[in-house]
């Protein structure tokens, strides 16, 4: 197997803003659903994250340095648009340009991410978020403006992070809904919308700024039968599909799973689904295929009860696989699985494969002077990049670039700053922000050197 990548190849990181930013009141920000979450015991506020707005040079460097080439962050929905429709903040817009011009200064190619996860507060107490079409229609007039703002400096963009968790149950955490019983037709509704303002977006960004790119995000855990039992083997074919497959078609041209709107006509929620939406659907063909990937997962038939929506088996049939290793929060470590993700979107839709989300969360903490000795890092990310160069060496895939999560430390999905998936050592706490220092760990000089060789010296 060749050790050196193709010329080009991306090498970077992923965050999100409310992770980073902090200036949660600053720059005329609006509010957003995560800046009135209470901090808990092993959770922090988001008010200060790792405070990147004030610091996020001193972070490019450290990214120049390492050598990376690209980083994916999303811009704050209400920092650029404090009520989440309306007027435009020129402050929170003159803020990403500075950021935008910091990264190309140094090489590093920006990707946008215009969702993840923050809906604006006065959004989700009005219409209850992507439950209603009026959000989806506020956010397809937000991504024009930042296309508009930015397009002509930015190649890669992504509307949505992770856009299949909009499937799952999680939709109801990060949708900005706050209130109501969390009905399937609520969660077809939020799944539809999001999708929609998609396919508007992409079609924006490719009549209004030619050879820009966008591309279409999964979270992709790997789901394993718990056993050969046909009905197991059935159940996760069943979850594949619902989960991923029926966006991976819809980003390809083909419009949404045969087999997901079958399941649509037969729940009665049909109406959800405008024709002139299947129309604009029906055109949709993205750039490039993007994903995040942290463990694989099983899955056993036997806990779903009868008559369990596809979209609610894991809450039942989630399964500990007792042939791999998993980390303190029980994620269970799987190169293999990696590479099979990247070598079938390859496969069958024979567009570019970009895994933009990788990475081990570990707690860890700092004596103030000796460099934290994280191999297990090192460990986790080597087999991860080599199981990579074999799905494109071995497998024949097209992969544009890799890009790590949260490489330096960041607030954890949850706002827990003890699991810490960096390279770089960010000196807080949940409950005491310290000196904010960044401190490189063993795993950069590690990294420094795969970057530096383009994967060769691993």
């Amino acid at each position: 197997m060749m050790n050196k990548l193709p010329e080009g190849f991306l090498w970077g990181n992923s965050v999100s803003s409310m992770q980073t930013e902090g200036a949660w009141d600053e720059g005329g920000k609006g509010m957003s659903v995560y800046d009135i979450r209470e901090p808990k015991e092993n959770t922090s506020d988001w008010k200060v994250a790792t405070d990147s707005y004030h610091r996020f040079e001193e972070d490019f460097d450290l990214m120049q340095d390492l050598g990376m080439t690209c980083y994916r962050f999303q811009i704050a929905w209400s920092r650029v648009c404090p009520d989440g429709d309306g007027e435009f903040n020129e402050e929170g817009i003159a803020f990403y340009q500075r950021f935008i011009d910091a990264l190309l200064s140094r090489g590093i190619a920006p990707m946008i991410c215009l969702y993840h996860f923050d809906m604006p507060l006065a959004l989700a107490e009005k219409y209850n978020g992507f439950t209603d079409r009026r959000v989806m229609e506020a956010f397809i007039r937000y991504g024009k403006k930042m296309i508009d703002c930015f397009g002509d400096q930015v190649t890669w963009w992504l509307t949505f992070n992770e856009q299949n968790l909009y499937h799952m149950p999680e939709a109801f955490l990060i949708s900005g809904y706050m209130q109501g019983e969390k009905t399937l037709r609520e969660l077809y509704q939020i799944q539809h919308h999001v999708m929609m303002a998609h396919a508007h977006l992409t079609h924006y960004l490719h009549q209004n700024k030619p050879g820009r790119l966008m591309g279409g995000m999964l979270a992709h855990a790997q789901v394993y039968p718990a056993t050969c039992k046909p009905r197991d083997v059935f159940c996760a074919r069943q979850l594949d599909e619902f989960f991923n497959q029926n966006l991976l078609r819809a980003f390809s041209g083909q419009g949404y799973s045969p087999e997901v709107m079958a399941f649509v006509e037969r729940e009665g929620l049909r109406d959800i689904y405008r024709d002139e939406d299947l129309a604009v659907l029906a055109t949709l063909k993205n750039d490039y295929l993007a994903f995040s990937y942290y463990a694989s997962r099983t899955l056993s038939s036997e806990p779903i009860p009868e008559g369990t929506s596809v979209n609610n088996y894991m809450v039942f049939g989630d399964t500990p696989n007792p042939h791999l290793k998993a980390t303190e929060w029980n994620w269970q470590i799987d190169p293999l699985g990696f590479r099979s993700i990247i070598t079938r979107y390859y496969n069958d839709w024979r567009l570019p494969v970009f895994p933009i989300e990788n990475g081990i969360g570990v707690i860890e903490s700092w004596d103030g002077e000796t460099p934290i000795a994280d191999d297990y890092r090192i460990a986790y990310h080597r087999d991860h990049i080599n199981a990579m160069k074999a799905a494109m060496f071995e497998d024949g895939a097209q992969v544009v670039g890799y890009l790590g999560w949260g490489l330096i430390d960041i607030l954890s999905s949850q706002g827990d700053m003890r699991k810490r998936y960096g390279v770089v050592y960010v000196n807080r706490e949940n409950h005491d922000l310290k000196d904010l220092r960044r401190v490189p760990k063993k795993s950069y000089a590690w990294l420094k050197r795969v970057i530096h060789s383009n994967g060769e010296a691993m």
